[in-house]
Formats: C-alpha cells, sequence, structure tokens
C-alpha cells in the first residue's frame, strides 16, 4: 500500500491536518537509486504540459502484467519501455491491474518523485499478491477517501474467493477532488476473472450493487481489465445498464484505430477484442479514447496495450 494510507480512514475524508502531506509520494520514500537517475533527456522532453488539456482529465487502465524475470518480456526489458510510455502520456489517472509491490514501487519512482503517489492493497493482503492499484498526479487529484473489497459472497474478507474462481479479485476505489477544478468524482478500478464467466457476472452486479451505494450527485469512472470482449456479453450488460455507465471507446468525441487490447506480445490484432475499458457517468464529456500502442525496437510494455480517455466531469 502507499505510504501515504496512513493519513486516510476508510470510508471517512482525508484528515485536514495531513492534506499537505499528499504531496509528498511514495516515490520519493522508496525509490532506489537507480531508479532515481533513470529518466533519459528524451524522455523528458516528451513530457506533456501541466495545463495542456486545460480542464480535461488524461486517465488510462493498465494491465501491467506482473513482474517476472522470463525473458524476452521480463520485467527488467519492460520497464523501461513501461517508464517511457508513463512519462509521454503524463495521465493524471491509471488504473492499473497486475502490479507486484516492487514492480509498482519501480513505476512510483519513474513516474516521479514530486508528481505520482498511489494507493493500492495485494490481493492477498499487505503486499501479497497482485494489486488493483491506483496512481494519481498530485498535482491534479487529492484523495478524499478510499476503500478496497473482494470480489466473492464476503466482500470484506481479505483473499476470499466464493465464486468459482481460483485467482483472488478485487476492487480500489477512491474519491477524488479534483484540484483545477474543485469538482468530484469516484473511481473504482478491478480486474475481473479470466476463467470463469459466472464469477465475472457475479462481480459485475457487486461492483454495480456498490456503485448504487455511492454519493449519486458524483459522477463515476471504473477502469479494468473486464476479460470479456466489449459489447454482446453479461458482464458488459450488466455494467453499462444496471450501473448507469457508458463506454468511453463508445461516447468519445474521437477514437484511435481499434486493435485488441490484449496481444500477448504477439502482433497486434485490427478490429480485435478490447477487453480492457473505460467506463463512466452518463454525463462525463469524453473528448478522446485511445488505444495506445507504443513499443520500442519490438518491445511491448506488457501483454496488453493501455486504453486512454481524455474526459470532462
Amino acid at each position: 500500500m502507499s505510504a501515504a494510507a496512513p493519513h486516510f480512514t476508510r470510508r471517512r475524508g482525508i484528515r485536514t491536518a495531513a492534506a499537505a502531506a499528499l504531496a509528498l509520494p511514495l516515490a520519493a520514500r522508496t525509490a532506489t537509486a537507480q531508479a532515481a537517475t533513470a529518466h533519459p533527456a528524451t524522455e523528458r522532453a516528451n513530457e506533456r504540459p501541466a495545463a495542456e488539456d486545460g480542464a480535461a482529465l488524461r486517465t488510462m487502465t493498465f494491465n501491467l502484467r506482473y513482474a517476472s524475470d522470463t525473458p524476452p518480456n521480463s520485467w527488467a526489458e519492460r520497464r523501461p519501455v513501461t517508464r517511457a510510455l508513463l512519462r509521454r502520456e503524463r495521465p493524471h489517472l491509471i488504473g492499473t491491474q497486475e502490479g507486484l509491490y516492487p514492480q509498482l514501487k519501480d513505476i512510483a519512482a519513474d513516474l516521479g518523485r514530486a508528481r505520482y503517489d498511489w494507493l493500492g492493497i495485494g490481493r492477498a493482503g499487505g503486499s501479497r499478491d497482485e494489486f488493483m492499484a491506483v496512481f494519481y498526479d498530485v498535482r491534479r487529484l487529492l484523495p478524499l477517501e478510499y476503500d478496497h473489497f473482494w470480489l466473492s459472497d464476503q466482500p470484506a474478507l481479505i483473499g476470499s474467493t466464493t465464486w468459482g474462481n481460483t485467482v483472488i479479485r478485487m476492487v480500489t476505489w477512491v474519491r477524488f477532488r479534483d484540484l483545477a477544478t474543485g469538482r468530484e468524482l469516484y473511481h473504482l478500478n478491478t480486474h475481473l476473472d479470466h476463467r470463469s464467466q459466472p464469477s465475472r457476472e457475479r462481480s459485475a452486479a457487486l461492483i454495480t450493487e456498490r456503485l448504487a451505494a455511492l454519493d449519486p450527485a458524483l459522477p463515476r469512472l471504473v477502469t479494468g481489465d473486464f476479460n470479456v470482449p466489449a459489447h454482446g456479453n453479461p458482464v458488459y450488460d450488466t455494467l453499462l445498464a444496471d450501473g448507469e455507465l457508458v463506454d468511453t471507446w463508445d461516447t468519445a468525441g474521437s477514437r484511435s484505430k481499434l486493435y485488441g487490447t490484449f496481444h500477448g506480445y504477439r502482433p497486434l490484432v485490427p478490429d480485435g477484442d478490447r477487453i480492457d475499458w473505460i467506463l463512466a457517468s452518463p454525463g462525463v464529456r469524453v473528448r478522446s479514447a485511445t488505444i495506445n500502442t507504443f513499443e520500442r525496437d519490438g518491445q511491448y510494455p506488457s501483454d496488453h496495450l493501455p486504453v486512454q480517455a481524455l474526459i470532462e466531469l
């Protein structure tokens, strides 16, 4: 979990006296010396100006592919490409999936000590197993409350699995204040099961139930790897119909070329299955949506393509 977490309490607002401390992100306290110096000038030159998009929020969902030491796609080989991608795009808000604790610390260091922080907990508790970590630009977003729940019949029980999935599945959610506009929003981030359709359907129903319990006056943003194609699946239907969400890819003013978002380090598939989504409340304006195909010398940052949306609350 991010080292900023002690300033929060579950389901309660951030303590006023601690708000200023959020400007010091996790990376400033945990980065290794190697990571702290790994910012080539060519990557800095590609950074986006902070005010480039005005009131719009640059959002991303990104299955990181958990860190491994297996070539040719080990984390050591992918990390420089991931760093280059994120430093080029500079999202204000990133919902990540599959990240392991040391890997997330690397990303925090690479994003910059004075710019980003993150929230999350391992699926098995503490720093164990994969995270649904949420990274955010501390100059743009202020967390007001956050929590986690597990996709099972016992959502408060860490590591619980009761719907036929053998892999632990969970949600991390955060209520943010947008420091540029003063508006607030909820962000939910998840990763549904890769094998069990019943588990995915039950998960979509629970997420919908939890969305309904949040402050209805605030917009919602849902990011994740849902492991089913958009359109034509009960998981998608439940989240969009009962969850009162829209698919930012469909509502965007402009879109990039469509590719299947899981490529498994194989050639990209034009017009393939889009299993990584950014969903939003109907009132959220989506200026553009992008499936990011960034690679360097044939090396992709992950076995998934990041999906991005430029939104206005």
